[in-house]
């Protein structure tokens, strides 16, 4: 049986919405208490349609990791993207966020 490192909610970011929205949704990442690890370095693997942010909060028990990933693809069109969580940990220490993106037109006519 493989135990659990750490809960990751959700998995996979998907930023899908209309050109000219913001687009964005946060990820938590707890480390379970008998792993616990430290987040060292965060990177996109391309970053071209996406900026991120990793900010740490202590809670009662340990730490959780909030990252803030953010649409930055101003026509319409489909990406993808990995953010790389490099960690102090032996036991894994790189966790990939996978981020899919869609971005259509608004219909005319349709509310924003």
């Amino acid at each position: 049986m493989v135990e659990k490192f750490a809960t990751i909610i959700p998995k996979n970011v998907i930023l899908n919405g209309f050109v000219g929205d913001q687009i964005k949704t946060t990820v938590k990442i707890i480390p379970e208490e008998k792993y616990p690890f430290k987040i060292v370095e965060s990177k996109a693997i391309n970053g071209k349609n996406i900026r991120f942010k990793l900010e740490e909060h202590k809670l009662s028990k340990g730490m959780e990791y909030v990252l803030t990933v953010e649409n930055l693809k101003k026509n319409k069109g489909r990406y993808s993207d990995n953010i790389s969580l490099e960690t102090d940990s032996k036991i894994r220490p790189l966790i990939r966020i996978r981020v899919n993106g869609s971005i259509r037109d608004r219909q005319p006519g349709a509310n924003k």
